[in-house]
């Protein structure tokens, strides 16, 4: 049976930022003006040194915009504490330099009519730094319903696009604070065991692509993927498909293996690692073309 939802229930949307003035208020203002009629916007300001507390002032006085001033204390910790300001029956999120779509909730929310949906999520253009919108290809492919085992070998869910149920927090939790790199992937896997996810093709979300964002640390995003995964299954293999444990893992070594052959230029790790991906999943026909590659030379 299907749900109902109530005239435009209260979303809550929260925005950790870090040095991101030049931005902020161009996000708020974005999430303000939406068609959605009753909304709130929680900031937290993760120690910022630049001018963000001076342009969150002249918010001060609308009630609602929620503006919370903390030590710096990285990206897990600063979304938690804004996620325990919400008052929302709805919860999503926007980084601080990029930008929402005026009917992005408009658009979203009517997919919550099924109580089994707990996450939707929608696809993302682009802008640059000379504000010109561009759309790049999704590589991934997008999944509805009950998602765990397509989630397991890849994380395909454009993070400031999703929109999260409340009752998804209260029973399975908020980001853990132990991984510094990739805390969304791991929220997705813990809601997907009990909840379904839901998607719409509409281009609710704009990605800021420009020169102040964070490097490209793969080092650190393959370390924090493994004890993500490693995480995942070890408390609930029980409820995971032994086939896509496998198939997930073969991901993760041959993605790796060519993200190090590609990088560093060497050889006999990826080698070792698709090597590995291929024993346990051996129709991977990545695996095989990405071997050819390194054998050859072409990575």
């Amino acid at each position: 049976m299907q749900g109902v939802i109530h005239t435009h229930p209260l979303v809550s949307v929260v925005i950790a930022t870090y040095n991101m003035g030049q931005y902020i208020d161009q996000a708020v203002d974005s999430i303000l003006n939406q068609t959605w009629s009753n909304i709130e916007v929680v900031v937290i300001d993760d120690g910022s040194t630049d001018n963000t507390q001076e342009t969150m002032g002249k918010y001060s006085a609308d009630q609602r915009v929620i503006y919370i001033r903390t030590p710096n204390q990285g990206q897990p910790k600063a979304k938690n504490c804004g996620i325990n300001n919400t008052h929302g029956e709805f919860i999503a999120f926007c980084d601080a330099d990029d930008l929402w779509e005026s009917n992005k909730l408009e658009v979203q929310m009517p997919l919550f009519s099924n109580p089994s949906v707990g996450v939707v999520y929608s696809e993302v253009s682009n802008i640059d730094e000379n504000n010109i919108r561009y759309i790049k290809p999704a590589l991934e492919t997008r999944h509805t319903g009950k998602v765990t085992n397509q989630m397991l070998i890849e994380n395909f869910v454009p993070f400031g696009t999703a929109i999260i149920r409340r009752q998804c927090i209260e029973k399975d939790g908020i980001f853990d604070e132990e991984f510094r790199m990739g805390i969304d992937w791991d929220l997705w896997l813990r809601y997907s065991l009990n909840w379904e996810f839901a998607y719409t093709p509409e281009r609710t979300y704009i990605y800021r692509v420009w020169s102040g964002q964070m490097s490209n640390n793969y080092r650190g995003r393959y370390e924090f993927a493994n004890r993500i995964l490693n995480k995942f299954i070890t408390q609930h293999k029980e409820h995971l498909d032994p086939k896509s444990v496998k198939k997930a893992w073969a991901d993760m070594y041959m993605r790796e293996a060519v993200v190090y052959a590609r990088n560093e230029k060497l050889f006999l790790m990826p080698l070792r690692k698709i090597i590995h991906g291929l024993w346990l999943d051996p129709l991977k026909l990545y695996g095989w073309k990405s071997l050819a590659k390194l054998i050859l030379g072409k990575h």
